[in-house]
């Protein structure tokens, strides 16, 4: 018998497994920037929004060290444990939640709302290790699963569209088309149209050269597009000339680090804050999960998705760590999929995007170069790659079209991935037991159901 010659590969792609997945070290590493460059926003808007609840000397600058160390682990984590190219940081909606209705709406100390965070952190990890999280994704019907793809594509792109100033709020009808002409809309729109065209013409590293693109016409042109101190749109400021205006040393965030209360978090009054965060995270990183996944191909028709507990359990610890660090609920970002359209397929994209948050606590003055109108265009046009599973949804059956078409419609509308599976499921359950179909679902699918339709009556969100 002949044998055929072993070739060493470098530790990178074995560790990896990038020469199974079709993909290169230079490939994962440009995804891994696109997807830090769609999702760096988080290193501002997160202290943002939490410093209004969390009262500590120097408030903004601690809770971006924070968000930057937590997302720098639980991307690490993803990557090295799981090794899956998707990117973890606190959540958006999340964060809003624990800061507005738990801290200031409910008047629950923010130690103690931490505490439920890191509680339910535990609960994801459980249920990962048992392989529970695992058994809802495969008793989610295909259908299902091409609609939260879809439908998380159609929110990205609906956050991209917010994003650029394209859809604004309107007193009458909700959303309305914003003004056109405004800088913002513009250079989202040149940018779209860039990538677009690069994508078209096969161009390796489209979105990439969209965002640089756009940010460079922004700066050249002095457009209104960043946000400033106050809150008002001016242009790129440049940097002060000096090395010290773009390299400033880390801040260690002390009075938020082991701040957690768990005492309080387990008091019967805070044990429903503690399920709220549990059940929206459960299927917020769950749905997102299997739909980047599906995206990125780990999930073919009848197979289930490849080191499944690891994924799951990388999940929860990576909420657990965000806790103790002293930041709301860290999970998998839907930014992610602009990596894995430029060709991301393992947790070496991941790994990257952790080394760039890290990178982000010395350099975070260069990140805030790239406004949101030049990201938005990555997320548009990722967002409609996404929703091409959507022509596989049997829609000539009504109860298969008709959940899958209020997944994808729930998703955008409540700003909420949690919102879209959990209607989805039932509703997928409903009409197949009403239409004399039941025994087409799982009972695990029935009973996710129910716990999902009690959380609405009883919890109310």
């Amino acid at each position: 018998m002949t044998q055929i010659p072993f070739t060493r590969r470098p530790w990178l792609d074995r560790f990896f497994g990038l020469t199974e997945a079709n993909t290169t070290v230079r490939r994962e590493l440009r995804a891994g920037l696109t997807t830090f460059l769609t999702m760096s926003y988080i290193l501002f808007v997160n202290p943002q929004i939490l410093s209004a609840a969390i009262d500590v000397p120097n408030a903004f600058v601690q809770l971006l060290m924070v968000t930057a160390i937590a997302a720098a682990f639980g991307s690490a984590v993803m990557g090295l444990v799981a090794k899956y190219p998707f990117a973890q940081a606190p959540g958006m909606g999340l964060n809003a939640f624990f800061a507005y209705t738990v801290v200031l709406g409910m008047g629950i100390p923010w130690q103690t709302a931490l505490g439920a965070v890191f509680i339910s952190g535990i609960l994801f990890v459980l249920l990962s290790v048992v392989g529970a999280r695992q058994a809802i994704v495969d008793a989610i019907p295909l259908s299902l699963k091409l609609a939260i793809t879809g439908g998380i594509g159609a929110f990205l792109a609906f956050i991209g569209l917010k994003n650029a100033g394209i859809v604004v709020d309107n007193e009458a009808t909700l959303l309305g088309l914003g003004q056109l002409t405004s800088a913002p809309v513009w250079i989202a729109m040149i940018g779209l149209l860039i990538s677009g065209a690069l994508m078209a013409r096969r161009v390796t590293g489209a979105i990439l050269w969209g965002i640089l693109a756009s940010t460079l016409i922004a700066i050249v042109t002095g457009a209104q597009v960043y946000v400033g101190p106050d809150g008002t749109l001016g242009a790129f400021s440049g940097f002060t000339g000096s090395i010290a205006g773009i390299i400033s040393a880390p801040i260690w965030p002390g009075d938020l680090v082991g701040q957690m209360d768990l005492a309080g978090a387990l008091g019967l009054g805070v044990l429903s804050v503690v399920l709220t965060f549990f059940f929206v995270d459960f299927f917020d990183a769950t749905g997102t999960l299997t739909g980047l996944a599906h995206r990125a191909g780990y999930m073919k028709e009848g197979q289930e998705m490849p080191r499944a507990r690891r994924l799951f359990a990388s999940d929860g610890l990576a909420a657990m760590f965000g806790a103790f660090m002293g930041t709301s609920t860290t999970t998998a970002y839907v930014e992610s999929a602009s990596g894995i359209e430029e060709g991301g397929r393992t947790g070496l994209v991941a790994v990257t995007v952790a080394v760039l948050f890290l990178l982000a606590m010395f350099l975070w003055p260069l990140a805030s170069a790239i406004p949101g109108a030049a990201t938005a265009p990555a997320l548009i046009l990722v967002g409609a790659m996404m929703l091409e599973g959507l022509k596989h949804v049997d829609w000539d059956d009504i109860t298969e079209a008709l959940p899958a078409f209020l997944t994808l419609l729930f998703m955008p509308l409540t700003f909420s991935i949690a919102n879209g599976v959990s209607f989805g499921v039932i509703s997928y359950c409903g009409l197949k037991l009403l239409s004399g179909r039941g025994r087409e679902v799982s009972p695990i699918l029935y009973g996710i159901a129910l716990l999902l339709a009690l959380r609405y009556v009883y919890l109310g969100e």
